[in-house]
């Protein structure tokens, strides 16, 4: 069981798996969420419990993709594609160590920003 929460601790989170390696996106939308890059793992969403829930607010930052982050103080938690899909994304900060995962790839990272290098060596896909 990998647990997790928000700053404050109002939205707390279990995952009932194992965690897959995260990825890093570095497109604009996911840098505009976190203020430098998005790191986050996908879940299953049978796998999810969320725990006040009451607390996160939904944005729904594209067609097709909505964003959770706690209505108290604004951490951003998860990334939620439409329900056809069985995953949805889990914001690695906010894990409670240890997860025992290690980044597997850069996506995006035709959108980086410019102001830093991706040196780690690990794949990375433009898009």
């Amino acid at each position: 069981m990998h647990r997790g929460s928000c700053l404050c601790g109002a939205v707390r989170f279990e995952v009932a798996a194992p965690l897959h390696a995260p990825d890093a996106c570095h497109c604009t939308k996911c840098r505009k969420t976190s203020g430098h890059y998005w790191v986050s793992t996908d879940v299953l969403r049978k796998d999810l419990t969320i725990h006040g829930a009451e607390h996160l607010t939904w944005y729904q930052s594209s067609e097709r993709v909505r964003r959770g982050f706690c209505s108290t103080c604004g951490s951003a938690l998860f990334w939620d594609p439409p329900p056809d899909r069985e995953k949805t994304g889990v914001a690695m900060g906010a894990f409670d160590a240890p997860t025992g995962t290690q980044l597997g790839i850069h996506i995006f990272v035709a959108d980086k920003g410019d102001y830093y290098e991706i040196a780690d060596g690990l794949p990375q896909n433009a898009q």
